[in-house]
């Protein structure tokens, strides 16, 4: 039978190719630690890995089964700077600040691929991302963008795409033009979870699944996790649940709203296929954003219906197959063998939360859907705060995230408006 995780819906082809996935133990019995790590997703087990590494004892617990939520699940693209373009971040915060974050994260790019390189962990990696415009005034914003990153930011991998080239490098004429990066890349997310949990617990990590927090005290100088079947007593906490956080600490989930991402997977298309032939991810200019690539046995993944709050669709499949029909009509019957989705968390202003939320107590997430490089970076960046080091992770801190409005009763319906809003500004 075919794993389905309890916390995410649908049948993942991530889970058909990912290869064994070990399973670890519940935590059973109370424990003594430097650290403990809440959310066994890219953050939690990157945080875990590095701290191992560096001669810290660590304990980490994961609810369910690492991967089960968004970082086995997502659309594996890696994406280049923030979420946000880099003359962005410019105009908003200055040239200083818009610059260190690029190069924070093209640190993070660099570590990706070096971490697994250096780990013997297969993540798929397939070069190449395509950003594109759905309507005919994006473009020249996205010529801007190619001569602005090459110019002001020293990135030289982005070119400008005409409506031509656009249509060739697809395979299809739905879009107007866009960007093409060379720098950067696309991956299989749940190889990378797999991997990375072998080595934290390689590493001497002491990594526990189905083992869900009740709750967290910090007080004393120590933090206290409580579980079904054992507490934890560290000097340090790090929250890394993310989308999932539910009630477990109030600051987090004020700040960081789940919204629920999908994913199709046709059969292979055949090597005579147009669809991408340079292989490489696709992301457009939509606020409810598309995004598609060819895995490396040439199936289409995907992605690109958003559900805000906490529902699961009934209707994935169906909803896939519309979207990949309005830009390749030809593949309007194709079979559609697997459909999965899972939560990401974002913040109001698409930027991630980084929060010191109680004494000693960090939690991270809201990476807004450009969480696979950033997230498992921030990890890194977590292990170098409890060696004394909180330089490059203060740029994030730093950054003015504000908490969702409504409060918890009424922010679901009032983002559900907003979003639906700018979903129908899409289509105008």
């Amino acid at each position: 039978m075919p794993y389905l995780s309890p916390i995410s819906p649908g049948l993942s082809w991530y889970e058909d190719t990912a290869g064994t996935r070990p399973d670890y133990p519940a935590l059973d019995g109370d424990r003594q630690t430097d650290v403990v790590i809440i959310g066994g997703g890219f953050t939690g087990l990157s945080a875990a890995t590095h701290l191992a590494k560096a001669g810290t004892n660590v304990v980490l617990i994961e609810a369910h089964r690492f991967g089960d939520g968004a970082s086995g699940r997502n659309g594996g693209q890696l994406g280049t700077g923030q979420r946000a373009w880099a003359e962005e971040l410019e105009g908003e915060l200055g040239f200083t600040r818009a610059k260190a974050l690029f190069d924070l994260a093209e640190d993070a790019k660099a570590h990706l691929l070096e971490f697994t390189a250096a780990n013997g962990i297969d993540i798929d990696y397939m070069p190449g991302q395509m950003s594109v415009a759905h309507k005919p005034r994006y473009v020249d914003d996205y010529k801007a963008h190619a001569e602005i990153m090459a110019s002001r930011f020293n990135y030289p991998h982005v070119s400008f795409m005409d409506a031509q080239e656009t249509a060739e490098r697809l395979g299809s004429t739905h879009y107007y033009g866009g960007t093409r990066d060379t720098g950067t890349g696309h991956i299989h997310p749940l190889k990378l979870v797999i991997g990375t949990a072998r080595v934290a617990a390689a590493a001497g990590a002491y990594i526990f699944e189905n083992t869900q927090s009740t709750g967290i005290t910090s007080q004393g100088g120590k933090v206290v996790v409580t579980t079904p079947r054992g507490t934890i007593t560290a000097q340090k906490c790090l929250i890394a649940v993310n989308a999932y956080g539910g009630k477990l600490e109030p600051v987090s989930a004020s700040h960081i709203m789940p919204i629920g991402s999908f994913i199709g997977a046709t059969v292979p298309l055949g090597a005579d296929s147009n669809v991408i032939p340079g292989g490489e991810s696709v992301d457009d200019s939509r606020f409810v954003v598309r995004y598609f690539r060819k895995s490396r046995d040439g199936r289409l993944l995907f992605g690109g219906r958003e559900i805000y709050g906490v529902n699961d669709p009934k209707d994935i499949h169906i909803h896939i197959r519309k979207q990949i029909t309005e830009i390749y009509p030809a593949l309007r019957d194709v079979e559609i063998t697997h459909g999965w989705g899972g939560y990401v968390g974002i913040t109001v202003p698409r930027k991630p939360f980084v929060r010191e939320v109680m004494p000693n107590v960090i939690s991270m997430g809201g990476y807004s859907g450009h969480g696979v490089m950033l997230s498992n970076f921030f990890g890194k960046l977590y292990a170098e705060t409890v060696a004394g080091n909180r330089d490059r992770l203060k740029l994030i801190e730093e950054l003015k995230i504000p908490p969702f409005p409504g409060g918890r009763r009424f922010r679901t319906p009032l983002l559900f408006l907003a979003l639906n809003w700018f979903a129908l500004r899409d289509r105008i």
